[in-house]
């Protein structure tokens, strides 16, 4: 029976590109510094190829996080990452996602919080 990706596989990729992306790192960046292609990150990222248990620690090792932190919390809300999926799907949700982290003033980054989720339910 051939293996098949998931729906967490793209989850947990579109949690990594989200990170590598706010650390400014290139996907041939981090390619490097897990041995891999960038092709292998692409596919990763996209979901098409599922990431291993060591290969995910690897990945979060570089990245500076926990293996945790590519994962959604679960909610009886649905399922979590379907706002991420959304944002990143976009040129200008991606820049936002990428931009955010680098606001280093807390009030400020509240303040832009507010005016994106005013603008959401406008």
């Amino acid at each position: 029976m051939p293996r098949r990706t998931q729906d967490i596989d793209a989850a947990v990729g579109l949690r990594m590109a989200a990170r590598r992306s706010a650390l400014g790192l290139s996907q041939t960046a981090l390619a490097l510094q897990l041995g891999v292609s960038f092709q292998q990150v692409q596919k990763y990222e996209k979901g098409a190829n599922r990431v291993s248990a060591s290969r995910l620690h690897q990945v979060a090792t570089v990245l500076g996080c926990s293996v945790a932190d590519f994962f959604p919390v679960r909610s009886a809300e649905g399922d979590p990452a379907t706002g991420l999926r959304a944002l990143m799907a976009t040129a200008e949700g991606r820049l936002l996602a990428e931009a955010f982290p680098r606001i280093l003033d807390p009030a400020l980054r509240q303040a832009v919080t507010r005016v994106v989720a005013a603008l959401a339910s406008a």
